[in-house]
């Protein structure tokens, strides 16, 4: 609700140190941080960080209420302009998760027809296929022992990446896996620091990312350019049974009308999207649901007993996402407790209010998952896991966005069923194949673009006895 610069409530602020304000504390711990803002000061809550004049003010809003009003019903007020997206924009392109107006909204209708259930439905032989050759590099771990986040990693990365490119995957992957880390440590930086210095300056950091870019680009315009010339992916589509074409040849044949179709630099910066979103999203839900299951062995033997009622020795198929309830509430609790979005920014075009409070024009707003998904107006003992909380009568009882893994509004994920598909099955096959202990039992996290793994995450695993 738009209002009078001024007018209403002013929004408390979080004590912080003299000159630097919070700065140290976003820096060391930035979740810990707005947990405490929340339990401190309420729903909507300012924090300063940084020194006199490069001092940054971010107004935090963690209630449901307040997500569902920025994300989706005064979206518009709320736009994707700040810093962090430029940064992300500047290095991945200007594709579905950068965009703005009349170019996203063009981008949008060019992707959606890909985006269906039926054809995302198409790919789950592909990613069965992927997670079996993980299963199959597991016989031989190492004492038995994996690190599920750096697995998980792998085989989404793998999976999307297959999907994208059919046959060039193996091209693709290599070259995906050395670059992201590069690019998305530099936008880290350059997102987070007050004072960014231009990318043409010959300094270690810009030129390691120039390089990390321009291999990374070269890759993509490669497979682009031969897709372009042959006017077919490069043999064997996804590796469904039907051969399907893959999503690249889809993207390069996707337009007409007044949305013409893409060009190649468009084409780039939608596949840099996905492979950018697909896997580290898809790979954050797997390896905390198996590191959950991993610590709750009762949890883990009622959806194992699921999937072998469901499944018996087959390979799962789409169809199977709606036979396996228990699995997906598994899933969804780990989503609650580990969004692998943790926070997501906006900025404000005209002065709000939002929860009571007045938010100004130009502010930088965070809308925070991490905190609204342990709030405890929606979620009684939030640290807990529990799968039930997804039971559907539960479901039906709380605010649509107390739980917003995928974003909401019209910008909400469009690879959402995606990504489900590839949990539901990958996490099947995995628990009908292996059981889980827990080795680290606490994993350290933090927020980059996506959430990040910064320690540890290993299980013991061990071949589930034949029935």
């Amino acid at each position: 609700m738009a209002v009078t610069e001024g007018v209403g409530t002013k929004v408390p602020g979080l004590a912080g140190v003299p000159l630097l304000g919070s700065v140290l504390d976003l820096r060391e711990d930035s979740l810990g941080t707005y947990l405490r803002a929340r339990r401190e000061l309420g729903d909507v809550v300012r924090i300063s960080a940084g020194p006199p004049g490069l001092r940054v003010e971010l107004y935090c809003v963690f209630s449901a209420e307040g997500a569902q009003q920025v994300l989706a019903s005064d979206a518009a007020n709320f736009r994707k302009e700040n810093t962090f997206y430029q940064e992300i924009r500047e290095s991945f392109g200007n594709g579905l998760l950068t965009s703005q107006d009349q170019d996203y909204l063009r981008q949008r209708r060019l992707v959606q027809p890909l985006f269906t259930r039926r054809r995302v439905d198409s790919y789950a032989g592909a990613i069965a296929a992927e997670t079996q050759t993980a299963l199959d590099a597991w016989q031989s771990a190492p004492g038995g022992v994996v690190d599920v986040s750096d697995s998980m990693m792998e085989l989404a990365l793998r999976a999307v990446a297959r999907i994208l490119f059919g046959a060039d995957v193996e091209a693709t992957v290599p070259v995906v896996d050395r670059c992201f880390p590069v690019i998305t440590d530099y936008v880290l930086k350059r997102g987070y620091s007050p004072v960014r210095i231009p990318r043409t300056w010959p300094t270690p950091g810009n030129k390691r990312a120039a390089a990390a870019i321009a291999e990374l680009y070269g890759v993509c315009d490669g497979i682009i350019e031969r897709r372009r010339r042959t006017g077919a992916d490069a043999g064997g589509g996804t590796g469904d049974e039907d051969g399907g074409e893959d999503l690249l040849s889809l993207l390069a044949a996707a337009g007409g009308g007044e949305d013409g179709a893409f060009d190649d630099t468009e084409l780039r910066d939608q596949v840099l999207v996905f492979l950018l979103a697909g896997h580290e999203t898809t790979a954050t839900s797997l390896a905390f649901a198996l590191h959950l299951l991993a610590r709750h062995p009762e949890v883990q033997d009622r959806a194992r007993e699921e999937i072998s009622k469901v499944l018996g020795d087959r390979t799962p198929e789409a169809a199977d996402l709606d036979r396996l309830p228990y699995l997906t509430q598994v899933l969804k609790e780990a989503m609650r407790l580990y969004p692998a979005a943790p926070v997501v920014g906006r900025r404000s075009v005209a002065a709000s209010e939002v929860d009571g409070f007045t938010v100004p024009a130009g502010a930088d707003v965070i809308i925070a998952p991490w905190v609204t998904h342990r709030h405890p107006r929606y979620w009684p003992d939030p640290e807990r896991f529990d799968p039930d909380r997804f039971a559907p009568e539960a479901e039906a009882g709380r605010p649509r966005y107390a739980w917003l893994p995928f974003g909401g509004g019209p910008r909400a994920c469009i690879g959402q069923h995606f990504s489900m598909l590839e949990s539901v099955i990958a996490l099947a096959m995995i628990l009908r194949a292996y059981e889980f202990e827990p080795v680290d039992r606490e994993v350290p996290v933090a927020a980059g673009i996506t959430l990040r793994v910064t320690g540890p995450a290993r299980c013991r695993i061990r071949p589930v006895a034949p029935s």
